[in-house]
């Protein structure tokens, strides 16, 4: 078995490791969202938590994990008597990004509880991580419809997996941990919402901080068991801690003038719901318990508010999270409570709740990576001195929904048609794999024909695997939009690119709630830029686009053999994700020899890979050349005027780009 990093070993990081242990201390909190960029000691600390949570005991042979001092009455492996039990370690249990429903909550065998009415019930990750820990990583890559199923059974404690009327039911209570690199994209806001924490971890730029995480990695990677063994009494007085935090908490008052700066501090900054002021509640009460102290105070609400309110705030889709702090601070004193007590400053931790002391070694980050991030995209050939200073995007607006025509076999998301797993049911097929999803009207056609020369005698019927019918599903899929912008100098008027980049704004809006991957390809001077790879994260998109600058020569052709490389290298990344290609350009073409025909040429390559695209047609004036109509037309696409681009002016774009690209 692998010696894991030692928590107490994490150099700095306090807030993710606070976060953590006080979830530890009180599940009831609702777990941990983190977000960082790489190489930040995430899943360090995640795993290396396991290690001090107390022993659980459990039934023995139960696969669900019973306590057997409070069995569970529904459990599909009861009923259980009430009595001893054996002592195991908590688990730590990884649900991994490509998992299957089935591996999440269970699989239930369908041929025998149709044939033999037996509720034959394979448990998954829910019920292995039953009083133990749910980590999952990239978690803002995983599947929507599983991680409404992992929050649905966080909030209710339980797991239910029902088949074509067959239910089973089984505890799934869990301290749940995610890690994401808001880089590869963001979670949507009503499932960040059910995380009851999220802290932001960054690497250091402290070099004495940053010395220190590679001694500690060296020094572990090579004697992981002596290098645990230097940490084992600040580990045994950790888990000591959080043993008698739990036993205080039933004891913990939240007095009347804590409630009230609790609900003052949601009310101002605006949260939805009430989720925040319990999260909050059961927050700084776990504060108290792990400072050692029976009353709430004002400084356990504050540090409440800082790691539950960041990530529920109203906010744009491309805002950070993160609170005014000032604002908070003001908010606290105009509603201070006369019951809170006073601070004892010779308590167990002087107030507010800290991480356990990191050692003689001194702060840092243990997952510190080398090096900077890319600063932002590159500057593009040709500028010359003709370059604008980058203007401001206009207020951004609802837009039409633009697809892909025909069918697709992409990541569950919300823009073209799509076979899936989830959706309304379209037909049947035979299994071609395991059965998730049954069509049991088909599965009894199948099977009814043969009942007498199976020998059927009773009422029940007689089904064998070659009956099963898998239902065929039609949902909807997320896609690749790939931006082509021209920043030449034609676009270059200040209000005129002000409106385009507001265009842009609203479709990576529409992005970001269809749950797309992005790309960004520019144009101007005498060569193109691909200003952002695509990516999950379609804020980052919008950065780039804010501080795209304009000025020189129309190289259209050179932007859209650019476009069609990035396309032709994503296929092979991703073929089962289809693309839709947004040129948003005045159609004019100025960069190169014989630009407009080399322009022609190379958007035919488009029509001929069956590339579904939509021109956004900037140009204005009283004299309109029709340059972008012509390009839609050699793309196979469809053209749209910027004002045409609103959902409420704009009918029939869809079908256009659909007959179009047919």
């Amino acid at each position: 078995m692998t010696t894991p990093f030692p928590f107490t070993a994490v150099v700095g990081q306090d807030d993710l490791r606070l976060a953590l242990l006080l979830n530890a201390v009180s599940p009831a909190v609702g777990g941990v969202l983190v977000r960082g960029e790489k190489g930040t000691a995430k899943s360090t600390a995640v795993r290396a938590l396991s290690a001090l949570l107390p022993e659980v005991a459990v039934v023995p042979g139960c696969r669900f994990s019973c306590d057997p001092a409070a069995p569970d009455p529904g459990c599909p492996d009861g009923p259980h008597e009430s009595g001893g039990g054996a002592a195991r370690p908590a688990r730590m249990v990884e649900l991994p990004v490509g998992a299957s429903e089935d591996r999440l909550v269970g699989a239930l065998d369908i041929e025998r509880a149709l044939a033999e009415g037996v509720k034959a019930f394979e448990p998954g990750l829910l019920a292995e991580a039953h009083r133990g820990i749910l980590y999952v990583d990239e978690v803002n890559l995983l599947h929507d419809h599983l991680v409404d199923l992992l929050l649905d059974a966080a909030a209710m404690g339980a797991s239910y997996v029902e088949r074509e009327g067959v239910s089973v039911r089984h505890a799934a209570r869990f301290l749940l941990v995610g890690t994401m690199n808001p880089e590869e994209g963001e979670l949507r806001p009503q499932l960040l919402d059910r995380f009851g924490l999220t802290v932001e971890v960054a690497a250091s730029r402290e070099p004495d901080q940053r010395v220190e995480v590679v001694r500690r990695r060296l020094a572990y990677d090579d004697d992981p068991a002596a290098f645990a063994a230097r940490w084992a009494e600040e580990e045994a007085a950790v888990r000591a801690r959080i043993v008698a935090a739990r036993e205080l908490l039933p004891s913990v008052r939240l007095g009347d003038g804590a409630l009230r700066q609790i609900a003052a501090t949601c009310a101002a900054f605006e949260v939805d719901g009430m989720r925040a002021d319990i999260v909050m509640a059961r927050t700084a009460t776990a504060l108290a318990a792990w400072a050692g102290r029976t009353d709430v105070l004002a400084e356990d609400v504050r540090q409440a508010a800082l790691l539950a309110l960041p990530h529920r705030r109203r906010r744009n889709p491309f805002d950070a999270p993160g609170l005014d702090e000032d604002r908070l601070d003001e908010t606290l004193e105009e509603f201070g409570g006369d019951d809170d007590p006073d601070p004892d400053p010779d308590g167990p931790d002087g107030g507010g709740g800290q991480p356990p002391a990191e050692g003689p070694e001194g702060g840092g980050d243990a997952g510190a990576r080398a090096g900077d991030e890319e600063a932002g995209p590159s500057q593009p050939a040709g500028a010359g001195s003709g370059e604008r200073a980058p203007v401001g995007a206009a207020e951004p607006f609802r837009t039409k929904v633009l697809s892909v025509p025909g069918i697709g076999e992409g990541a569950a998301g919300r823009r073209s048609r799509a076979r899936t797993e989830h959706g309304r049911t379209t037909g049947a097929r035979r299994p071609s794999g395991a059965l998730t999803k049954l069509h049991l009207a088909a599965t009894v056609r199948a099977a009814a024909p043969h009942q007498r020369a199976r020998g059927r005698s009773g009422p029940g019927l007689v089904v064998r695997r070659d009956d099963l019918r898998q239902a065929a599903r039609e949902g909807r899929e997320s896609n690749l939009v790939l931006f082509v912008v021209d920043a030449s100098g034609s676009m270059a008027a200040r209000q005129r690119m002000s409106a385009v980049k507001g265009a842009v704004v609203s479709l990576l809006l529409d992005a970001y709630q269809r749950r797309d991957k992005v790309g960004l390809v520019t144009f101007r001077g005498s060569a193109a830029d691909v200003a952002l790879p695509p990516t999950s994260s379609v804020d980052a998109a919008a950065a780039r686009l804010e501080s795209l600058p304009t000025g020189g020569r129309t190289p259209l052709a050179a932007g859209l053999l650019k476009a069609h490389d990035v396309l032709r290298v994503e296929r092979l990344r991703d073929p089962a994700r289809r693309a839709l290609v947004v040129v948003v350009t005045d159609g004019r073409a100025t960069g190169g020899p014989e630009p407009v025909a080399l322009a022609s040429r190379a958007a035919r390559l488009f029509a001929a890979d069956g590339v579904a695209s939509v021109v956004v047609d900037c140009e204005s004036g009283p004299v309109r050349l029709g340059l972008a109509g012509r390009l839609a037309g050699e793309l196979g696409g469809s053209a749209v005027t910027l004002d045409e681009l609103r959902a409420d002016s704009i009918a029939g774009l869809v079908k256009d780009v659909q007959r179009r690209a047919a």
